[in-house]
């Protein structure tokens, strides 16, 4: 399909899956909302369970990414660069996430990644303060017409380092990144000390099958996994059709026609 015909699409989102008045109220307030319950426990514990076994695996014949923190801790990431017809990519593709994302950006949307983060017990690292479009921008991405949507596939607690937001701070614009010593995008100090005095700080705690919708100028961050549970989710990055990279910086994030799937259907994938 060519994309001059799916810019007039219609962006009119399927009224099963779109946000209600208030989560799209608070998301155009806060920067984010939480949907209670977007996978139930059974499709929790099928995407889980496969992922898991799979990853793990992968994780010990060193086939997946290590981001370290300051403290020298991990997290494991592992990112596909197209969503296929696996069970990963089928996910990225379920038209629960599509339709919130089209709501959220308010015009036709194609996928610009997909990944897995995993926080192993007492291992997993801490993610430091950034906005997501603070290196979008840098790919090729010219306006913040861009947005994630976290799925937990465990508990997410303060405890095993739950995703935490400055709310509003998306209104900000994108603010100036730069790159630690441990490889993360984090942002500049001084507009992040002046951010935390004047925004509120929220852990997002979430219960396995919730989602984080949130965009991509929201101030975001987690803490290091201290527990004994597991911390692991999926963030499927969506970006509006027009605002398609001008040029090519990464594998992922370039535009791909979005072949939505019916809700659920990951679970028949292998």
């Amino acid at each position: 399909m060519e994309l001059d015909q799916l810019l007039t699409q219609s962006t009119q989102s399927s009224s099963a899956f779109a946000p209600s008045e208030a989560e799209a109220d608070t998301y155009k307030r806060d920067g984010y909302f939480i949907r209670k319950s977007l996978f139930s426990p059974d499709e929790v514990a099928n995407f889980r369970d496969y992922a898991r076994q799979r990853l793990e695996a992968e994780a010990a014949s060193d086939k997946v990414m290590a981001k370290g923190d300051r403290d020298g801790r991990s997290t494991l990431l592992k990112m596909w660069n197209s969503a296929g017809d696996d069970k990963y990519g089928m996910v990225a593709r379920d038209e629960r996430l599509v339709t919130l994302a089209t709501a959220a950006i308010g015009e036709p949307v194609y996928l610009y990644s997909h990944k897995m983060t995993m926080k192993q017990p007492h291992e997993g690292g801490a993610w430091e303060w950034h906005q997501d479009f603070g290196y979008w921008y840098n790919y090729g991405c010219l306006a913040p017409q861009m947005m994630s949507i976290y799925v937990a596939l465990d508990k997410s607690t303060r405890e095993n380092g739950c995703l935490q937001v400055l709310e509003r701070t998306h209104e900000l614009g994108r603010l100036n990144h730069e790159r630690d010593a441990d490889g993360q995008t984090i942002v500049q100090q001084e507009h992040l000390d002046a951010a935390l005095t004047r925004f509120k700080h929220i852990y997002v705690e979430m219960e396995a099958g919730d989602a984080l919708v949130f965009h991509g100028n929201l101030l975001h961050r987690s803490d290091a996994n201290r527990s004994d549970t597991y911390r692991w989710g999926y963030i499927c990055s969506y970006n509006a059709v027009a605002n398609a990279p001008f040029k090519r910086v990464r594998d992922y994030g370039n535009f791909e026609e979005l072949k939505v799937v019916p809700a659920g259907s990951f679970q028949t994938a292998s």
